[in-house]
């Protein structure tokens, strides 16, 4: 097996699809995931389902593809999702192909369980980037 710097730029030069930045963004974001655990929903711990196994803890595609949502919002706010299409991510979808072309050059991990289509049609690109906020009116208005 090459180097894994090696094995990056074989991959970037076979799968054109998507930028550098854009691998760098899925490790940041499952990191962001492992840090921000209330925020994405409960995790698996591993395949024992046993929260005091030392085994790494898990997440499902579902989860990764809302701990990219959020973590694009917090990195990017309204520019997320022209900063994601600039790296040729256009779907969830598009995040599993980043993660399962990591899997097979050996740089990310995957359980028995997980199947590529996980990442699929999780929610709307036109729509999941739209950062949230509300107008509050106070008496003094």
């Amino acid at each position: 097996m090459p180097s894994p710097v090696k094995a990056m730029q074989d991959l970037l030069r076979d799968d054109t699809r998507y930028k550098l930045e854009a691998y760098q963004f899925i490790r940041e974001a499952l990191q962001y995931a492992h840090e921000n655990l209330e925020q994405i929903g409960p995790l698996g711990f591993g395949p024992t389902d046993d929260p005091s196994s030392d085994a790494p803890r898990h997440l499902t595609g579902q989860q990764l593809c809302e701990a990219c949502r959020l973590y694009a919002i917090d990195q990017f706010g309204y520019l997320a999702k022209m900063v994601l299409e600039n790296w040729g991510l256009h779907r969830t979808g598009d995040f599993g192909e980043l993660v399962y072309n990591l899997i097979r050059i050996e740089q990310m991990r995957k359980s028995e369980s997980d199947r590529r289509e996980d990442f699929d049609d999780v929610y709307d690109f036109e729509n999941a980037f739209q950062p949230k906020f509300e107008l509050a009116l106070t008496d003094e208005d």
